[in-house]
């Protein structure tokens, strides 16, 4: 029998009027901007999927890698009994998950889209008869009222989407997760890691173009939604590495001057030629910054795993100076973490 719930914090309305607001305030400031959780509809889902199976694109095949290989040490050391995933989306990667938590009793994802969660849900209940899963459609990054559901649980926030918000967004975000853990819950996050400037490119700037693509699919949301007239072939993908910030830029770039009409915005939106609107930012990261971010919203660090390429990395966190938490330093757990500040480094 199945034990489904869905709660709905957003609606189509929300998410038309964030759209408005997002169009509106990105392409009348200088330099323009868009977010990059517009790139999702139904066929910026599909692009993306295909990114993922790309050979430039590592991070998806990384970190599941890394999954894999310590699903069961995860399971172990976090001891959770309700699973809690943000941005679920179909929640394919989850799956190595809760094969290795047998004794899980709730499964909460949480997306913006309600048809990902009913589907994914179905697709796991058929596979995990036993699990309840208590589905929310919200935003991750804002503030989260969780469902009542037993503990401990750990909340997983996976493929590197951390590195889409910028630095004071992670701080918001981190703290608004720490406000979520009591005693004895714990933090699954996924970072991908600074490597070498061509690697990190040709991941977002492929031979075949499908992240060009991708990243133009926010244009036609744009024309669809809003009544925009923007034309796609007018705009280049441009993919770039910032080194003082560490972190990939994807922008789209005018081949020549045009003006493009935003209809339900009553809006005339000039570029100039070259003129770039950016799309996305995407942080790369290294072991000690994450440290600091986390501590810096009372969470400590206490495993670091990486996979075998040192490309990737997954790192468990739990509130600092909790008690309780099955993985902490002389709790008997096999491969418990070292000192506070000095988590295990393991590849997977």
């Amino acid at each position: 029998m199945s034990d489904f719930q869905l709660t709905r914090t957003l609606d189509e309305h929300t998410a038309d009027s964030a759209l408005r607001e997002d169009v509106l305030n990105g392409l009348t400031r200088s330099p323009k901007v868009l977010p990059p959780k517009w790139f999702y509809d139904a066929r910026g889902s599909d692009l993306f999927d295909e990114i993922t199976r790309l050979p430039e694109y590592y991070p998806t095949r990384a970190e599941r890698e890394i999954l894999l290989a310590r699903a069961a040490e995860i399971a172990a050391v976090s001891g959770a009994r309700t699973l809690v995933e943000l941005g679920s989306g179909s929640s394919d990667k989850t799956r190595h998950l809760l094969e290795a938590m047998p004794a899980l009793d709730t499964y909460v994802p949480v997306d913006v889209s309600a048809s990902a969660l009913e589907g994914a849900a179905q697709i796991l209940q058929e596979e995990y008869p036993g699990l309840r899963v208590r589905a929310l459609v919200a935003d991750f990054t804002q503030p989260l009222r969780l469902p009542r559901a037993p503990g401990p649980r750990l909340v997983v926030f996976l493929g590197g989407t951390i590195g889409n918000l910028l630095p004071a967004e992670r701080a918001a975000f981190l703290a608004s997760v720490r406000a979520m853990l009591s005693p004895g819950d714990a933090l699954l996050m996924g970072t991908d890691l600074v490597k070498d400037e061509s690697v990190l490119v040709a991941a977002y700037d492929d031979a075949q173009g499908v992240t060009a693509e991708f990243n133009r699919n926010v244009l036609a949301v744009i024309n669809r939604e809003l009544g925009a007239d923007f034309r796609t072939e007018d705009f280049d993908h441009v993919a770039v590495w910032n080194r003082a910030q560490e972190w990939i830029e994807m922008r789209l770039r005018a081949r020549s001057e045009l003006v493009v009409k935003v209809r339900a915005l009553d809006l005339l939106v000039p570029f100039e030629e070259g003129e770039e609107i950016l799309t996305e930012v995407s942080a790369k990261f290294r072991q000690d910054g994450v440290r600091k971010e986390l501590a810096a919203a009372g969470l400590e660090l206490t495993r670091w795993w990486t996979d075998t390429g040192g490309r990737f990395a997954l790192s468990l966190s739990v509130a600092d100076g909790g008690s309780g938490w099955a993985g902490r330093p002389g709790s008997g757990v096999e491969g418990a973490g070292t000192e506070a500040g000095s988590p295990e480094v393991i590849a997977a």
